[in-house]
């Protein structure tokens, strides 16, 4: 993997708040992905991403994130109370899916998916990452070592999007919004900041990334002896490879979303009080805001970070 340290301008943005490295890897320890999430074709209209459109896209930067859980009321109940979101429901058919909306505007979504008998399922949140054309994107991700799990397919007004597995075995999704991306702003409480793929082999990771999304990649040193690389784009931090620790080396490669909190200690405590379970505690990031990992009282595993206005910064060489 070519890269370099991390001494060309960058600037910290919505998914960009630096490195989350330290948290995602403590989480590995965790069963955070008991295996990819099924993703059988969904017959429903999903909305816009963005209104009105702008039509302005940010290849490579994550864009939407789907819950796929057994248990789609008592989500709804544990993130509308955790984060204050309310939903907009879809019903078609026998499938159920839910559109998370923040201040009213969409930044997520939650699909019911039933575990069959005998199946050891986890539910899970899905990564979408912004691509201009999913088609040259799937054949960049297949002639690196990936794999296809949910084939394209255009919703008219959300876009085309797919599901795919990397060459490690992390699953996320590439959609091609109709309307546009979201525009590249820090996020409010309540919101998606950051996102992680985590790995035994950060390095072959983010060279995979690199190829399909035209990251830049920059090796962060870091205390804790594990590799992280952070990958961006037109000058903004958009994700970051990490490692797997030893202790972690049976858990399975994933992508792992944090969202901005004003107090990473008290969202941990409500995270309780809704029957969620805390699988790392707080503690500094090398920002100086607080981060910790959660699970909702389904297992779907998170990120929270307490971020500050002041953490938010441009720098030079």
């Amino acid at each position: 993997m070519m890269s370099r340290q991390l001494g060309v301008r960058r600037v910290l943005m919505q998914w960009g708040v630096g490195t989350i490295c330290a948290a995602a890897a403590l989480v590995a320890g965790t069963a955070v992905a008991a295996g990819a999430p099924r993703t059988n074709a969904i017959h429903f209209e999903l909305p816009p991403l963005i209104q009105p459109p702008t039509g302005q896209q940010h290849p490579g930067k994550v864009i939407w994130a789907d819950l796929v859980t057994s248990d789609l009321a008592g989500a709804k109940r544990f993130y509308g109370s955790l984060f204050g979101w309310t939903f907009s429901d879809i019903h078609t058919g026998d499938t159920e899916y839910s559109v998370a909306l923040h201040d009213g505007e969409p930044m997520g979504g939650l699909l019911q998916r039933s575990v069959r008998t005998g199946e050891q399922r986890q539910p899970a949140w899905l990564t979408f990452i912004s691509v201009r054309d999913v088609a040259a994107a799937e054949r960049l991700i297949v002639a690196r070592g990936g794999k296809v799990l949910s084939k394209p397919r255009t919703y008219p007004q959300r876009g085309r999007q797919a599901v795919f597995a990397d060459p490690q075995g992390a699953v996320f999704a590439v959609l091609q919004s109709s309307s546009g991306d979201p525009a590249d702003e820090l996020a409010d409480p309540g919101e998606w900041i950051w996102s992680s793929v985590v790995s035994g082999d950060p390095g072959k990771s983010a060279a995979f990334y690199q190829a399909v999304f035209g990251y830049e990649a920059f090796d962060l040193p870091d205390e804790d002896g594990l590799e992280h690389v952070l990958l961006s784009s037109n000058d903004y931090a958009r994700a970051s490879s990490n490692e797997l620790p030893a202790e972690a080396a049976r858990a399975h490669p994933h992508w792992l979303n944090f969202a901005r909190v004003v107090s990473t200690p008290d969202a941990v405590a409500k995270v309780q009080a809704l029957g969620g379970r805390v699988l790392v505690q707080p503690h500094p990031d090398r920002h100086g805001g607080l981060v910790a990992i959660v699970a909702d009282p389904a297992g779907a595993v998170f990120g929270l970070l307490e971020w500050t206005v002041a953490d938010s910064k441009e720098t030079g060489k």
